[in-house]
């Protein structure tokens, strides 16, 4: 498999995962969707299913990292060849931009009859429910070290669930739905840069009415504290196992 093509296939990945994820937000979110006032739980839901069909579509060509701080982490521990780190973030930053961009195209009449500037950005990227920013990025760093832990623990011989070819998609689903419930309430649960970041960077650039600034203030915190945790995660395995 060529690096080319593993990329091309994050690129995908990452792609159907925003437009899944971010789209289940502008679903539940936004003025006169059907499925406005959907909740935290469809959100969260709508999310581990995102992960799911991302992970379908790239788990056979790229490993099905999809975010940054995964693939991060899987070289500090050494599943992952540093060479590629680079060329993977490139294209899931890439993908998660493009499938931004595809949530807007798509409910651009529901963005226009939105008022709230807070609930557009809401649907690109994450903001605290309680700023504080040192203890925000303490939460995406706990929360991603979570993530990228037990993913590590998946794949080892007495799991071997990523080796359960496509079935292997499904514990991955369900550990995001767990993280989003249990820990999504401080800071939304980004635990992935390319989720934030590149919808972030849409935000910013898309003619949006009535927007606010795109938080660039606070975005350095799911960012950081994703790679951090992710880091963190993968010595602690490298010593546990």
């Amino acid at each position: 498999m060529t690096l080319l093509t593993k990329c091309l296939f994050e690129l995908i990945g990452t792609f159907v995962l925003i437009l899944l994820g971010d789209g289940v937000v502008a679903c539940t979110t936004l003025k006169k969707s059907k499925g406005l006032g959907g909740g935290w739980a469809v959100i969260t839901l709508g999310w581990g299913f995102a992960v799911m069909c991302g992970v379908f579509i790239a788990g056979p060509y790229s490993g099905a990292h999809l975010n940054p701080a995964v693939t991060l982490g899987l070289a500090v521990a050494g599943q992952f060849l540093w060479s590629e780190v680079l060329p993977y973030i490139v294209a899931q930053m890439l993908g998660g931009l493009l499938g931004a961009v595809a949530v807007f195209l798509f409910y651009k009449d529901h963005f226009d009859a939105t008022e709230e500037p807070d609930t557009k950005l809401g649907v690109f990227c994450t903001m605290p429910a309680v700023e504080n920013k040192w203890r925000n990025f303490f939460c995406e760093a706990l929360a991603t070290w979570l993530l990228v832990f037990v993913i590590m623990v998946f794949s080892t011989k007495e799991n071997v669930v990523l080796g359960m070819g496509s079935l292997g998609a499904f514990p991955v689903t369900c550990l995001i739905m767990a993280i989003g419930m249990s820990l999504g309430g401080a800071t939304g649960y980004a635990i992935n840069p390319a989720r934030d970041l590149a919808p972030r960077i849409a935000h910013a650039i898309l003619p949006i009415k009535g927007k606010r600034d795109s938080g660039w203030g606070y975005s350095w915190v799911p960012v950081c504290g994703p790679l951090v945790g992710a880091c963190i995660s993968a010595l602690c395995f490298l010593v546990i196992y």
